[in-house]
């Protein structure tokens, strides 16, 4: 009898569900005996023992179910080794639940943050597997994280309505696509969208490079510019300040986000009529798209299979196309950035778009 925790953690994203029930799948159909506990709204379910056990019928059915069935919730990594308000020990607590439920292993979805974590819990000695989710693809260790997909198709149908209303009206349209720390979503969804410049927190930019861009449209006759503006992005002027004054000066931060500051600074400079689209969580929302749905159904496969060979303390990845495991130590706390020199991005460049740079 294998006895098997299993959470998700962190912001949800499309295809958790189908990563579990690909655990679950390959577990039963090996004809392994297995009882599959869900904790409930990530780590604090394992903290706090909220959990339930879960059958064959809550893994029917939602392979094309968006969010995930055990839902989420986000413990940061640094504090998690202090006590709560209560004065509870968190580390403690996870591994008194693990040990009282006799688990055999802990799968583990989530991201970065999630990662460091597990890693924790299998340095404390528990046997730990987990998948990689995030819609940022920015886990290292791995060429894709599942939900990122999903992601890029939300961003770039958003992208692709834009076009019509700003060519209609003759307008500089932003379009604040997620991610704080790296860029990979808007990217891709910038590439797939035909955005004419895309800004990215690793390449910092200059705004008189954008006003560039724009007016170089508008001499060639293109009434319209459209702007991928990741959440993080920063211009180069920021990006020289250090931590404690960056954070100093965001306390005064008259805007709702980096793209209200760029549409001020845009018209302020062109005199063209500027606007600002936020698609924000729905880039998490609704089903998995066809890719995912296959790749989540893979990962869960596979760590299905290290559970039933008692491998443990490795993240189930992608390496050129084939489903690998990486040490769970060699995860945590690394983050996969996109190279200024990345070729994706000089292509972008050859293609005529602007990175504000």
């Amino acid at each position: 009898m294998k006895r098997i925790g299993m959470l998700t953690s962190g912001g949800d994203c499309q295809a958790l569900n189908a990563a579990m029930r690909g655990v679950v799948k390959a577990l039963v159909n090996a004809a392994e005996e297995v009882e599959i506990y869900g904790f409930l709204e990530g780590y604090k379910g394992l903290i706090y023992g909220n959990y339930r056990m879960l059958t064959g019928a809550d893994f029917s059915g939602i392979l094309t179910k968006g969010g995930t069935i055990l839902g989420s919730s986000r413990t940061p990594f640094k504090t998690i080794q202090e006590p709560d308000e209560n004065g509870l020990n968190k580390v403690e607590e996870m591994k008194h639940n693990y040990y009282k439920l006799n688990l055999n292993c802990l799968v583990i979805l989530g991201g970065n943050g999630t990662h460091k974590t597990a890693n924790l819990l299998r340095e404390e000695g528990l046997n730990v597997v987990t998948l990689p989710k995030t819609i940022d693809n920015d886990l290292w260790g791995t060429d894709m994280t599942f939900g990122f997909q999903s992601a890029v198709n939300i961003a770039t149908d958003c992208i692709d309505c834009i076009h019509t209303t700003a060519a209609s009206h003759g307008r500089v349209f932003i379009v604040e696509v997620m991610g704080h720390k790296v860029g990979w979503l808007t990217l891709n969804a910038g590439i797939a969208g035909g955005a004419d410049i895309i800004l990215i927190p690793e390449i910092p930019y200059d705004i008189d490079k954008i006003v560039e861009a724009i007016d170089r449209r508008s001499k060639r006759g293109s009434k319209f510019t459209i702007l991928a503006v990741a959440e993080g992005a920063i211009s180069k002027q920021d990006a020289k300040l250090s931590k404690k004054e960056y954070k100093e000066k965001m306390k005064n931060y008259k805007y709702p986000s980096v793209s209200y500051e760029l549409a001020e600074q845009i018209k302020e400079k062109t005199g063209q009529d500027v606007r600002v689209t936020v698609p924000g969580h729905t880039q998490r929302g609704g089903s998995p798209c066809p890719y995912d749905r296959v790749f989540a159904s893979r990962l869960g496969s596979e760590a299905g299979n290290l559970i039933l060979k008692g491998e443990y303390g490795f993240m189930v990845g992608i390496k050129n196309r084939e489903i690998i495991k990486v040490p769970l130590e060699d995860v945590a706390g690394k983050l996969k950035m996109v190279s200024p020199d990345a070729s994706i991005v000089q292509e972008a460049k050859m293609l005529g778009i602007s990175f504000g740079d």
